[in-house]
């Protein structure tokens, strides 16, 4: 059973070896990722020069469970953006909330603003 659900930052956290890494990397093995997210992952490490094969086996590497991301996930997702839109949260970053939510786990991120999101259901861990 799953831990915690990983937000696109703590993955490139974790695979570029940035401040809180070692704490994210206890969750590898262990959480879930929105499709949507793993799309902005690999899409971070194309952007760096990440050859693609590269990038699909460091992701894999990390052995999370890729969760779809349905129109019932893409309603939850779209219902936080007043609750959000403040801090200018995404894409991305609804799809992990709403994902953490329904599946009842934190969330596990880099982005300090977070902290600051008072959603009910929503546990937050703020790797740095």
């Amino acid at each position: 059973m799953a831990r915690a659900v990983f937000d696109a930052s703590a993955v490139v956290a974790v695979l570029a070896d940035e401040p809180g890494a070692a704490l994210l990397a206890g969750y590898a093995g262990d959480a879930l990722i929105s499709a949507v997210n793993l799309q902005e992952v690999v899409t971070i490490m194309l952007r760096r020069g990440a050859a693609d094969d590269a990038a699909r086996k460091m992701i894999a590497g990390l052995r999370l469970e890729v969760r779809a991301h349905g129109a019932a996930d893409a309603y939850a997702a779209a219902d936080l953006h007043a609750a959000t839109k403040v801090f200018g949260a995404g894409l991305g970053d609804h799809s992990c909330i709403a994902l953490a939510i329904s599946e009842n786990l934190p969330a596990l991120t880099t982005d300090r603003t977070w902290a600051k999101l008072a959603i009910a259901g929503l546990k937050v861990i703020v790797a740095r």
